[in-house]
């Protein structure tokens, strides 16, 4: 229960709920009481049974039950002596026990709208915490988890535990609190078949139980066979090109195919287990009534229990209210596993430390004035080691570029730059702070970044180039477009920079979209650019024309360049020859050249023409 507690910790502030809740709950719980009692004066009445109790004087005032129940005896023998008789007694009756249904119900309702605005407020807040642990964590949380269980996590895990342990809410704080008031009006009618019959409950409790273990094992495992549905679903829509290249439709959807086959079976299982806690529950409350009524008829036959034939009618309608309740808490309890399941893995998310953040006494980063310094750093994925020992110091307005083979950790030393990553050894300092000093947000605010896939929103271009600046100008958005030559083909789009480009940019060319990419940077317009491949995805035209803006941006600009093509990196100012993480040779690209070694062997290979 452990889980339900955290869960229920979500709806925080409690007092927003529980006082209104308690109060409208115990109303409707003694009103649903008195709407069977009520059975008891009225067929003493009706058929003269000799148990009629006698009030003859109004009772003086006072806040107790005793006080409305003598109230209610008064004008029911009010009603005795009048003409009407027995039959006014029936109508007085029925009025009162109407009156009392409605304002049962009345604040039954009420006591559902408190417990849908603390479900409201829970499922919001998982979501929240779910959300920002996404777009907070770090990039290594990116490569343990999958994306379709993140995207299943968010969406049916959290329905799962709205449907599941939020919807048990009511019954579980409800229901017991009816079949304990219930119970003691029973005690109070007959404690021989009262306690008779408390010891069939066990029995009850043992079969949801078992039933319930059942669930939350297959939960855990019907959520992991979901998590592997999305995940082929997305890698379907993000590769369809090469699955119909390859010709995979087939593959891909005997694969999908045999994935939902075993989700669907378990939820077949699931739903059946559930579904037979109802009339399990049903039966055996039945059984229970059955045997209430054998066993104190035989009471009542042989003059053993002091009950009369009213008493024995309403203790019999006051049990079978419990059956409603007693049925419920079974349901609830076969359905709470499958809750719990997703409810664990949603906190299991929103629990993950996220190791790159700011540190309590983070200093602030105004501006970039000298240089950035790698110094003797390294890292590794897991355990394997990417950076080892890297030393490189980059003056500001020096274009540095990073080559090497695929592997050789290039990308990687670009990561590090605005904590996507920590180092584990050594440090990266910029104007000589120790960036794990400074605040990130400071950090990344003095750079840009371009990288090789043009990583764009489903979202309007102008929205796109000023991405997460808040009332930007247009004419600078313009002016943005413009240095990267993405003003012709944006105002030839149906509706200029108010055009929606589809998730991904899809309704672009693979060149529109780099170019947007870069009219973002632009926009941006940080004294430190991290360039990615940039024109990788463009073809010679469009290099060409990127290329003279790229040129035109890094003037008195910091950049490091990752890139494969030759004419993207030969200006530079240092060129970084990097191989298995570590830099081989280092200076500009006549020095290297004459040097004989690694990098004019990539030149003449063509390696990044």
């Amino acid at each position: 229960m452990k889980t339900f507690f955290r869960l229920l910790d979500l709806s925080r502030p409690y007092h927003h709920y529980v006082p209104e809740y308690i109060v409208y709950i115990i109303l409707y719980s003694l009103l649903g009481i008195m709407n069977f009692t009520l059975l008891i004066p009225m067929m003493n009445a009706l058929f003269d049974t000799g148990h009629q109790q006698i009030v003859t004087q109004m009772p003086e005032f006072s806040v107790s039950f005793g006080y409305l129940k003598d109230v209610f005896y008064y004008y029911l023998n009010q009603q005795l002596t009048t003409e009407a008789g027995k039959f006014g007694v029936l109508v007085y009756v029925c009025i009162v026990l109407f009156a009392t249904i409605v304002l049962k119900n009345l604040f039954g309702y009420l006591s559902q709208k408190v417990l849908t605005r603390m479900r409201v407020s829970m499922v919001k807040k998982m979501r929240d915490r779910l959300f920002e642990q996404f777009s907070t964590q770090s990039l290594r949380f990116f490569h343990d988890e999958r994306k379709g269980d993140l995207l299943s996590t968010i969406s049916s895990d959290v329905v799962e535990v709205e449907n599941s342990v939020v919807t048990s809410l009511q019954t579980l704080f409800r229901d017991p609190l009816v079949i304990i008031s219930t119970f003691i009006a029973l005690f109070v009618i007959s404690k021989e078949l009262t306690i008779f019959t408390i010891l069939f409950f066990p029995i009850s409790g043992w079969l949801i139980s078992s039933v319930s273990k059942k669930l939350k094992r297959q939960s855990n495992i019907s959520q992991g066979l979901l998590g592997k549905l999305l995940n082929v679903t997305e890698e379907t829509l993000s590769g369809i090109r090469i699955i119909k290249a390859f010709n995979g439709e087939k593959f891909i959807r005997e694969k999908f195919d045999k994935d939902n086959s075993a989700f669907a079976q378990t939820v077949k299982n699931i739903q059946n287990q559930r579904e037979m806690a109802s009339p399990v529950s049903e039966i055996l409350g039945v059984l229970v009534v059955v045997i209430i009524m054998l066993y104190g008829g035989y009471l009542i036959l042989n003059h053993k229990s002091n009950l009369d034939p009213g008493m024995f009618i309403g203790y019999l309608a006051l049990y079978f209210q419990i059956l409603a309740p007693a049925k419920n808490i079974g349901s609830a309890f076969t359905a709470l596993p499958k809750g719990l399941a997703a409810g664990e893995r949603v906190l299991r998310i929103i629990d993950l430390d996220n190791p790159i953040k700011d540190k309590p006494n983070a200093k602030s980063l105004p501006g970039f004035t000298d240089s950035i310094v790698y110094d003797n750093i390294t890292f590794r994925y897991n355990e394997t080691p990417v950076i080892k020992n890297v030393s490189l110091t980059i003056p500001k307005g020096k274009m540095v570029a990073l080559v090497g083979k695929s592997g050789a950790g290039k990308t990687t030393m670009a990561d590090l730059l605005p904590r996507f990553y920590d180092v584990q050894g050594g440090k990266i300092m910029v104007d000589g702070q120790d960036i794990r000093d400074v605040k990130m947000h400071d950090l990344r605010a003095i750079m840009g970044m371009v990288s090789q896939e043009a990583i764009l929103f489903n979202d309007s271009i102008f929205n796109n180039i000023a991405f997460g600046q808040e009332n930007a100008d247009k004419e600078e958005v313009i002016r943005a477009a413009k240095i990267a030559n993405a003003h012709e083909f944006i105002i030839k789009q149906d509706d200029g920079y108010d055009t929606v480009i589809g998730d991904r940019g899809m309704k672009l060319s693979g060149g529109q979209r780099q170019r947007l990419t870069i009219a973002r940077a632009i926009f941006k317009n940080p004294p430190i650019l991290i360039l990615d491949e940039a024109t990788s995805a463009l073809d010679t035209e469009s290099e060409k024309l990127v290329q003279d803006a790229l040129d035109k941006l890094m003037e008195n600009r910091t950049t490091i360049v990752i890139a494969h093509r030759l004419s993207t990196i030969q200006h530079a100012d240092i060129i970084v020859v990097m191989d298995q993480g570590e830099i081989k040779e280092q200076g500009t690209h006549e020095e290297l050249i004459a040097v004989n070694g690694i990098y004019k062997k990539l030149v003449e290979m063509q390696e990044f023409k």
